[in-house]
């Protein structure tokens, strides 16, 4: 085994646990955490044969959640309200707006991290308008409120 057959291994194997386990977390905490599962088995998938095996499962959940968050137009809208308060949020960290009155400990304490941790909030903001429009436009019908897509997830087929 040559040395860059080696070194693709092992990174395979550690983004692949990587997500695994953020996609485990997120499942609990806020994030899109099947779709991160779904990434690292996927990645580990071509490693193992296990992994392999257990694969088309949480690929069929990823898909079905990913049609369910654009089914409704009341979903879709929640999101991007949500998506839009990240952003928002990522913004006003940013700046380092003054700390206010009503806080109880020392000023430098208040909005910890700056840019670094307003950046952070805008990228997930950003990959959250990117899912979100990924799952629109493969999972919603142009007529109704379910998306022609949905059949395929539930027989197992990739919609896209």
């Amino acid at each position: 085994m040559s040395v860059t057959s080696t070194g693709k291994h092992v990174l395979l194997q550690g983004a692949g646990w990587v997500l695994v386990i953020v996609g485990l977390a997120a499942l609990v905490l806020p994030g899109p955490g099947l779709l991160a599962l779904f990434a690292g088995m996927a990645m580990l998938a071509t490693q193992y044969e296990w992994a392999d095996r257990r694969l088309a499962p949480v690929r069929r959940a990823a898909l079905r959640t990913a049609a369910d968050s654009v089914r409704t137009w009341l979903r879709i809208l929640l999101s991007l309200i949500g998506i839009l308060v990240l952003i928002g949020l990522g913004i006003y960290w940013g700046i380092s707006v003054a700390a206010p009155s009503w806080w109880p400990v020392p000023d430098h304490w208040w909005l910890v991290g700056g840019w670094g941790t307003g950046a952070t909030l805008i990228g997930s903001g950003v990959i959250a308008l990117a899912l979100l429009v990924y799952s629109y436009l493969n999972f919603r019908g142009p007529h109704d409120d379910q998306g022609p897509a949905e059949h395929a997830i539930d027989e197992g087929n990739d919609p896209g």
